[in-house]
């Protein structure tokens, strides 16, 4: 197998693990999703820290808390991934799976209106007509579910604004999820033994499976990780960002098959808008990506 080949094949595993989730959180019941959150970030700072150890990221990591800025941002982006994934687990386990991946879904736009609202970027014009498809989308999803999507709203919102942050920061995927969860870690772990004093938590009263499959958060969050993060050295962020949709279909068909989630016909036109959006966002950027490489080729040649 290619290097190449190699890194689609890890980058198809990390968005199928990720598309994947709605089948797992549902198994830590009866612990809410905020005790699950905790326990998630509690057990990710032990698996997080062994990684460091063990491919010897230490001293890139402690770089990062000698610069300011980076440290300023990586902070952000602890408290917005905190949210992001507490409002994911929320989704799943209370039968919102579809929604939570109408999130997902809309993320490649939400971050892209985010580079011109923050970063002043320019978008072409099949861009901005991508996005006002996805407007109007969501207020056809309004119409249907008689509110706003808010789960979705907020789960792309997070997301976008996480990335940014990430972007900005330039650091590692595995020493930013290091240093994220362990700033965060000291409050989950208060309130996991807040929760267990007050006799209402579900860490040891549910059997050695519950325990088994809670202390596997930690293990079910870094492996989608560490497969992306390989992934991401051996293909073009083009791939990537063709297989970033994989996540999103498979919470989807997820939500409408095994949650059984109804899709009654306004829901499909919003879905079928977002859909369209996609497509039109996605061929415009294949097509923007060839036409840079050509002129790339060209003045090479020159």
């Amino acid at each position: 197998m290619t290097d190449q080949r190699r890194g689609l094949a890890l980058g198809f595993l990390a968005y199928l693990l990720w598309g994947a989730f709605p089948l797992y959180w549902p198994l830590l019941k009866p612990s809410g999703a905020v005790e699950i959150l905790a326990h998630r970030i509690v057990w990710s700072v032990v698996v997080m820290g062994l990684l460091v150890l063990a491919l010897r990221r230490g001293s890139a990591l402690r770089a990062v808390l000698r610069d300011r800025r980076r440290t300023a941002l990586l902070l952000a982006a602890a408290v917005v991934i905190t949210g992001n994934w507490g409002i994911y687990i929320y989704a799943v386990n209370s039968d919102r799976v579809v929604e939570g991946s109408l999130g997902y879904f809309i993320n490649p736009l939400v971050t892209v209106l985010l580079g011109v609202l923050v970063l002043g970027e320019r978008l072409r014009p099949v861009q901005w007509a991508a996005l006002a498809v996805g407007a109007v989308a969501v207020v056809v999803l309004t119409v249907d579910y008689g509110r706003p999507p808010v789960i979705a709203l907020a789960l792309a919102m997070s997301f976008g604004t996480y990335g940014l942050a990430k972007k900005s920061a330039g650091v590692g995927a595995i020493e930013s999820l290091a240093f994220e969860i362990t700033v965060i870690a000291p409050v989950a772990l208060s309130y996991l033994v807040w929760l267990g004093a007050a006799g209402r938590g579900h860490f040891a009263g549910e059997g050695a499976g519950h325990v088994a499959l809670l202390v596997a958060s930690g293990i079910v969050t870094a492996v989608p990780l560490l497969c992306f993060s390989a992934a991401a050295t051996r293909v073009s962020m083009t791939s990537l960002g063709l297989l970033q949709y994989l996540t999103p279909i498979l919470q989807f068909a997820l939500g409408i098959t095994v949650v059984g989630e109804a899709m009654p016909a306004g829901r499909w036109v919003g879905f079928g808008l977002v859909w369209l959006a996609l497509v039109a966002f996605t061929v415009d950027a294949l097509r923007h990506r060839r036409r840079q490489l050509a002129l790339a080729a060209e003045s090479c040649a020159v």
